[in-house]
């Protein structure tokens, strides 16, 4: 059988074309992959940075509570404040170029596809006009039964190209389909990075606030930071002691089947990293500060730096956010948010720099919240991580008589409070 010579001028040129697409894209991609490397190498080298200045926090973190130990805290989160938003910057270039990476691949299965497709078009139609003589005719129309074979083997043979080039389009097509999937979760990605970056960038500027008004209260002198902190410790343990006076008069009914028995894993922990600096109930700390009226810890204290992200112990509803700062300015829990969750359970996270929910918000698992700060009563930034039991809780608004005024918080009967590490 004779192959036309347009069939065979389609086919050079298709050839042609694609092999030069083919090559302006290697270009582009290796261009692309190459910049995506520099990223990572990029990556790596902050990671080890900033895990050099959470090892000096957490060194700071163990040593006495001093002035010169507060403004060194502060300048090491400073520093590391400013390399997580070059780190969150360079993940958003990494991801921008990533998803131009898969953009490229895209744009190239499309061509791919659309070029097999009038392939495929054009075999079957010389198949179709192959096709409108009878096998009789055929025999007829040749001289021998060798050139009518030679005829159906040529026939064979395209057909055997149409199925390879059916198959090579489905392939690319799900090519096409998983790159279209990863790029729109590389989308997600980047928009979460960005909200990071502005995050991150609100929280420097709170840190650095903080070291400025520390020096300028303390006139950067050890005695007036001893008498600031004393006076801190004993608004917080009169405001505390009212706030459980007012707790051990609540008369909360809880049924016990309304919540789950202590199990770990039913929360998830709150913070990537775990540092536990004060564990759920009488506790040296809550001894030497008079604190909880002799009830002890309500909570677990986790340390971490400022502005480390605080996640979502389980999913839930947003039942409200506040500041006691703004009415009892250093004691108590400063900004927190308070979550109630679909199975009897409640959690509270507190001393938060930042509030990223509002009431009413739904929230997952693992969804970051907030982050870490150093409001309310704190010697250092943590954040405290306390659970209860719904029934036994709500977000009350209470006069002040320690601080002078009417300040909004969740409050619980004592028997509400639930130790949150046996739980996660």
């Amino acid at each position: 059988m004779k192959i036309k010579w347009s069939t065979v001028k389609y086919f050079l040129l298709f050839i042609l074309l694609f092999l030069l697409c083919n090559t302006v894209l290697a270009d582009s991609i290796d261009d692309i992959k190459a910049k995506i490397q520099q990223t990572a190498d990029n990556k790596a080298k902050l990671e080890q940075e900033i895990a050099a200045y959470e090892k000096q926090l957490e060194d700071i973190g163990q040593q006495a509570v001093s002035l010169q130990n507060a403004i060194k805290s502060l300048d090491a989160t400073i520093n590391k404040n400013t390399l997580d938003i070059k780190l969150t910057q360079n993940n958003i270039n990494q991801t921008e170029l990533e998803i131009q990476n898969l953009s490229i691949n895209i744009d190239k299965n499309v061509v791919i596809i659309d070029k097999n497709s009038k392939v495929i078009a054009a075999l079957i139609n010389e198949t179709n006009q192959a096709d409108n003589s009878t096998f009789i005719e055929d025999l007829l129309a040749y001289d021998s039964l060798s050139e009518a074979w030679n005829k159906a083997e040529s026939l064979y043979i395209i057909q055997n190209k149409i199925r390879e080039k059916i198959d090579e389009t489905k392939s690319v097509k799900q090519q096409l389909e998983n790159n279209k999937t990863e790029a729109e979760s590389k989308k997600k990605d980047l928009i979460k990075l960005n909200s990071e970056l502005l995050d991150k960038k609100v929280v420097l500027d709170i840190t650095k606030k903080e070291k400025t008004k520390l020096l300028a209260d303390t006139k950067n002198k050890e005695s007036n930071y001893e008498k600031i902190l004393a006076d801190k410790k004993a608004l917080s343990a009169a405001f505390d002691k009212e706030l459980v006076g007012f707790e051990s008069e609540l008369k909360f009914a809880i049924n016990p089947s309304s919540y789950p028995p202590a199990g770990l894993g039913i929360l998830s922990w709150p913070l990537d990293l775990i540092r536990i600096t004060q564990k759920f109930g009488v506790t040296d700390f809550s001894k030497n500060t008079n604190a909880y009226n002799g009830q002890g810890h309500n909570g677990v204290d986790f340390g971490a730096p400022i502005g480390t992200p605080v996640k979502a112990a389980l999913s839930g509803i947003v039942k409200g956010t506040g500041n006691t700062d703004l009415v009892c300015p250093g004691s108590s829990y400063g900004k927190w948010i308070f979550i109630e969750h679909p199975n009897g359970l409640s959690t509270i996270y507190a001393h938060l720099s930042l509030i990223k929910v509002n009431a009413g918000n739904k929230v997952f698992t693992g969804d970051t919240i907030g982050y870490t700060g150093l409001t309310g009563f704190t010697t250092g930034p943590h954040l405290h991580f306390g659970l209860y039991i719904t029934q036994g809780v709500k977000i009350t608004s209470l006069k002040s008589k320690v601080c002078g005024g009417t300040y909004t918080m969740p409050v619980a009967s004592l028997n509400a409070y639930l130790n949150p590490l046996q739980y996660l």
